[in-house]
Parts: structure tokens; C-alpha cells; sequence
């Protein structure tokens, strides 16, 4: 297990709405790492999703422009039909081809994120109808990171945890609860109270 984190990334598909408000309840509001997101959804998607994650969170929550810092205490949800990357102590969009049929794409995010923070990276796999993140997984474990699934069977599309479980070995298999009380002791503020990003 990491000693140190210095960002989480977190995929989920079908049913992530509400998987991604369970786990970013259980976060308080002095989690300094920041934690950026994957969620698939429709081009046409709106604001809406921001201001539903708001309600159910204690970090801020939004969208990031290309080249924009990544800043401590920040929740970031990748942009609707926009790839998100991280490089180098901010973020990057791009149109680039869908992956596996989606853009954003669960897979591009962990592998940019492993190759930019290699063990200093928790991956998070949530539930999903696709194999998008399995991939991503594998490089964030062999870049030294933690991988952690949520539990199959508690998940609304059990896809996407599976077809990860079957990839890579992972670090922790758990209900979605637990997930945001493993990440609070594992990334928590007195762990990273000196970090700036």
C-alpha cells in the first residue's frame, strides 16, 4: 500500500451517479487530494451533474478547463465528449477518438494519471456496462498505485468491476461506503496536510 497519495481517480458508468455520491459523502471536508473523475454521459449532458455532486459533497466540485492547475481539496468531473489527462500538475482535454466507444474515457485518464504520479495514484473502479477502466487499472498497478473495485454484486451494472477484477490484481474489493472511509485513511489530510498543487 501507497505511502503517500497525490491524486485519486475514480470511473464509473452506468449507476455512477449514484455510486459517486455515496463515496464522495464519506469524504470530510479537509480531504486534500484531489480526485478526478470519469463518468460516461450523453454529449448533451448539462450542469446538472455539477450541481447534484455539490449537494452531496463537502469538497468543490467542477469541471476543469484544458492547462488548468490541479488544486488540493477539489473534486474534478471530466467534461462531456472530452478526454481528460493529467501531465504534469494540471489537467489536458482532448477530442481525440472515442475509446471503447466513450469520451470521456476511464482508461485514458488512469494511464495519463499512472504515468504522471506512478504509486502516488489511487484508481477507483466503480460500477459500469463496459470494460472502459480495466486497462487503466492494469497501468496504475504497474506504476505502483492502488487499485480498489467496487464489489460486483453491490453494484447497479456489474461490467465494468468485473471486467477489472479479471484484469489486474486489485488492492481492495468493497461496497461503495467503504470505499470513501478507506480513501479518508489512506489519503487523509494529516497524510498530505503540506501538499500544494
Amino acid at each position: 500500500m501507497m505511502d503517500s497519495c497525490k491524486l485519486v481517480v475514480i470511473g464509473a458508468s452506468m449507476g455512477g451517479l449514484s455510486a459517486l455520491e455515496t463515496v464522495l459523502l464519506a469524504l470530510p471536508e479537509g480531504f486534500l487530494v484531489p480526485i478526478a473523475v470519469v463518468m460516461h454521459r450523453s454529449v448533451e449532458s448539462t450542469s446538472g451533474l455539477l450541481q447534484v455532486l455539490r449537494k452531496h459533497s463537502a469538497l468543490r466540485v467542477q469541471e476543469p478547463h484544458d492547462k488548468e492547475p490541479i488544486r488540493s481539496g477539489y473534486v474534478y468531473i471530466a467534461p462531456p465528449d472530452y478526454h481528460l489527462m493529467v501531465e504534469n500538475g494540471s489537467f489536458a482535454l482532448s477530442t481525440d477518438a472515442p475509446e471503447l466507444y466513450a469520451r470521456p474515457s476511464i482508461n485514458v485518464l488512469f494511464e495519463s494519471a499512472a504515468d504522471t504520479y506512478g504509486a502516488g495514484v489511487v484508481a477507483v473502479v466503480m460500477t459500469g456496462a463496459s470494460s472502459d477502466g480495466s486497462r487503466g487499472a492494469v497501468r496504475v498497478k504497474e506504476a505502483g498505485g492502488t487499485v480498489i473495485v467496487q464489489d460486483p454484486a453491490t453494484a447497479e451494472s456489474s461490467l465494468m468491476p468485473q471486467s477489472a477484477l479479471r484484469a489486474t490484481q486489485t488492492d481492495r474489493v468493497m461496497n461503495l461506503k467503504d470505499i470513501g472511509v478507506f480513501l479518508s485513511g489512506v489519503c487523509g489530510a494529516e497524510r498530505i496536510g503540506h501538499a500544494s498543487y
